[in-house]
């Protein structure tokens, strides 16, 4: 049998059948054997010859490609990043996995993935659910198969060029300053602190939940956002809030004022909740946003607001803020690192503003219009 020869890429060797193999280190590390045996030297070495210029366009699938389905690339995908993720995270991505992404593409080989059949898959997902389910599904295959190019899978995702379903655009409510103390009027102390926590300090209701006595300093009139709680199928887990944005918020008085009768029905464990359950009467545990959400539901009815979500006192406080200090300074109160969703999804044009800049901008330009037309009339004098 002829020893290995080694080339500038790859290796060949005659086999003892007389058939000729050839070897070669992919791009991610191991080493492949060609497919077939080759009947002569030049032909295992043309082969490596392929493989080598496939490499170097970027065109190279990994043989393991050719067997590894989405579903198993998926799982795998999934095992490895589940220690970066919150519980809420883990659970939404193992629901639209099983449910929306395996029964459709679960047996398809990475390799035979196209963008064809991903945009049929969510022609087909349209029809049954959602158009924001269709875009999360979307989202995350996008994730598994950029995962796929990473390792050497596959070339390229087949997730581009697909047109998505569009979101139907629904405005938050924007409330005013009297409607929300309209609301909050018609609450107990707790569920009115709860309610301007979430108007005046734009904290999520997950966020303000988790809130203890110790993230509370009445002196200095401000409140720490360090924890969350989300709802999962095993019960509601603390962690930290979304995209980790620990952050300090500053209240106004009036608020202080009532946290501060708040915290005397407290007991002096630092790591009471302040909205704690409220069946068994104790601060050891947060309360229920179901139930918060029930009475919530109540004091809008009482106040005569309508269809008014505690979303939507959220996007009230972006509104309120991003009119008075602009959109960065309220991005960050709500904890987002880019500006460009709070504009998105919260911060909206309170009623009435935008005939006030026409008419600020009009006294602009006729307050400079009179005074050139003064300049003017005082060269002409001289």
């Amino acid at each position: 049998m002829a020893q290995e020869k080694k080339r500038r890429f790859g290796r060949v060797r005659q086999l003892p059948s007389g058939q000729w193999q050839a070897r070669y280190k992919g791009p991610d590390g191991k080493d492949h054997p060609a497919p077939t045996t080759f009947a002569t030297e030049r032909l295992a070495e043309r082969y490596l010859s392929v493989v080598e210029g496939e490499i170097t366009q970027g065109r190279w699938i990994s043989p393991a490609a050719g067997k590894t389905t989405v579903q198993e690339w998926a799982d795998r995908w999934y095992a490895s990043a589940l220690s970066r993720w919150k519980p809420k995270t883990k659970e939404s991505y193992r629901s639209v996995l099983d449910r929306l992404i395996y029964p459709h593409l679960g047996k398809v080989k990475l390799s035979a993935l196209k963008p064809i059949a991903v945009s049929s898959w969510v022609g087909k997902l349209s029809e049954d659910v959602s158009a924001s389910q269709v875009r999360q599904a979307y989202r995350l295959l996008s994730q598994v198969m950029t995962s796929a190019v990473d390792n050497d899978m596959v070339p390229v995702t087949p997730c581009r060029g697909v047109r998505l379903p569009r979101l139907p655009e629904a405005d938050p409510r924007i409330l005013t300053v009297k409607e929300v103390s309209k609301l909050s009027a018609t609450c107990e102390l707790g569920d009115r602190v709860l309610i301007h926590f979430l108007a005046y300090g734009g904290l999520r209701i997950g966020e303000a939940l988790a809130l203890r006595r110790r993230h509370v300093d009445v002196d200095k009139g401000r409140v720490v956002v360090a924890e969350a709680v989300s709802q999962v199928a095993g019960g509601p887990v603390i962690g930290t809030p979304k995209s980790h944005q620990r952050r300090t918020l500053s209240l106004p008085a009036f608020v202080v004022e009532e946290v501060q009768k708040l915290l005397g029905n407290l007991s002096d464990d630092n790591d009471a909740f302040l909205f704690g359950g409220r069946q068994k009467h104790t601060n050891e545990r947060q309360q229920s946003y179901h139930g918060f959400r029930r009475r919530f539901r109540v004091a809008v009815e009482a106040a005569g607001l309508g269809d008014v979500t505690p979303h939507d006192l959220r996007a009230t406080h972006a509104s309120w803020v991003a009119e008075s200090h602009g959109v960065l300074v309220a991005a960050r109160r709500l904890g987002h690192a880019n500006s460009s969703v709070t504009t998105r999804h919260y911060a909206r044009a309170m009623d009435g503003s935008d005939d006030q800049v026409a008419a600020h901008l009009d006294k602009t330009a006729r307050k400079t219009s009179g005074t050139q037309r003064a300049r003017k009339i005082r060269k002409k004098a001289e």
